[in-house]
């Protein structure tokens, strides 16, 4: 039995943690086959080192281009340790982000380019695609108030401190691939209740089990 391969994208204030969380049991519940939860920037011990210099609001100097080049790394180091044995054992991979969120943040909110992106990260996975992408859609200025809201007691990474005309253009980023690939990409309005989110992305996830 081949693995599946299901990735939760959104803009930053989306709510892919609630959903992830809450997949995870209704995953379980449903399935006895293995299930491996993760999640980037991170997911091994390495690339959980590249997420830390990446999301510290220290780095304020970070180059866009370093930026792009540490999360192709890391992911590189993702697949290999972690995903694709996963896949190849036949388990269900569910990821908190993966490769469109590269593209929608480096290549078209940082304006490194699309293809460039696409190209540093293409020699990362090495041709590894999900099987479902679920994209929970926001308004940028929505999302940016959840987070301030949800985590008023913590210091923001240092991504969602961008000003909202970069979260707009990530927005903008995510729905220029949904329109590239509209087969692997199934989106969710994000700014419903929490409750009624996790029901549609429950349906889609279910329908794939």
């Amino acid at each position: 039995m081949s693995g599946l391969f299901i990735t939760i994208e959104g803009p930053d204030g989306a709510g892919k943690s609630s959903v992830v969380k809450r997949l995870v049991e209704a995953i379980q519940q449903t399935t006895d086959r293995p299930l491996v939860v993760t999640r980037e920037p991170g997911g091994s011990e390495i690339a959980e080192r590249i997420r830390a210099i990446l999301l510290d609001p220290i780095h304020t100097n970070m180059d866009d281009r370093t930026e792009a080049l540490l999360l192709a790394a890391g992911r590189r180091q993702h697949v290999v340790e972690k995903i694709n044995p996963a896949l190849q054992r036949g388990d269900i991979v569910l990821c908190d982000r993966f490769v469109d969120s590269s593209i929608a943040y480096q290549g078209q909110a940082r304006g490194i380019g699309i293809k460039e992106v696409k190209d540093i990260n293409e020699f990362a996975i090495e041709g590894l695609r999900p099987d479902l992408t679920i994209y929970l859609d926001v308004d940028a200025e929505v999302g940016l108030n959840r987070i301030k809201d949800k985590n008023s007691n913590r210091t923001q990474d240092r991504l969602e401190l961008e000003e909202v005309a970069f979260h707009e253009e990530v927005r903008k980023g995510y729905l220029a691939l949904i329109e590239a690939e509209p087969n692997r990409f199934v989106t969710v309005d994000a700014g419903q209740s929490e409750e009624q989110v996790f029901d549609d992305v429950w349906k889609i996830v279910r329908e794939r089990l």
